[in-house]
């Protein structure tokens, strides 16, 4: 968030934004980008009216934030960390399920906004036809990778989180992520552009 937002938590952003409603403009990388629908998602579930200012890419949009053009955004740890830290912007919570270890003090928003959660992911996969001692020995090594302490240290220096699983995991993951989002996708109108 802007640092001139009068809002300096979760709680106070919500009053703010419900005082002032369509006043506080919430950027986006794009229509349908992870940080459009995760604000949409927080919309939806504060019953809050922002603005959507959908950008072409973190660059010109992180200029305008910092600047106060735009007032806030959900944008990924790795883009804005050093300028949380520098004081150009204001973190108010990470919108991940639990706290990050690159910025331990900052909440989530999940301790505000119960049931909240809205992180980007990487995920492999295979072929369906592919073998399945070949997804196993895939699954096996991936999984092994993100153990490795220092890949582990890597990935926590940018605010990343490792989330090992097994295949039949992975793909419940994967089919509970598309029903949670394409209640956001409905909820916020938005049409494949």
């Amino acid at each position: 968030m802007n640092p001139s937002v009068p809002a300096k938590t979760v709680p106070d952003l919500i009053a703010y934004a419900k005082a002032n409603p369509r006043k506080v403009n919430m950027a986006s990388g794009g229509s349908g980008a992870p940080s459009h629908i995760a604000g949409e998602l927080f919309k939806m579930m504060t019953g809050i009216d922002m603005l959507h200012v959908p950008y072409r890419g973190a660059a010109p949009l992180l200029t305008d934030l910092i600047s106060g053009q735009v007032q806030v955004y959900f944008c990924p740890i790795t883009a804005s960390i050093e300028h949380i830290k520098a004081g150009r912007l204001r973190a108010l919570a990470v919108t991940t399920a639990t706290r990050s270890e690159v910025l331990p003090d900052i909440p989530t928003v999940a301790e505000f906004v119960p049931g909240y959660e809205a992180s980007t992911w990487y995920g492999v996969g295979a072929p369906k036809a592919t073998p399945a001692e070949v997804v196993d020995k895939l699954n096996r090594e991936f999984n092994a990778g993100l153990a490795d302490p220092k890949i582990k240290a890597q990935l926590a220096d940018l605010g990343g989180v490792p989330m090992p699983m097994t295949p039949p995991d992975f793909g419940k993951f994967i089919v509970d992520e598309t029903e949670k989002w394409a209640k956001v996708v409905k909820f916020a109108g938005l049409k494949p552009e």
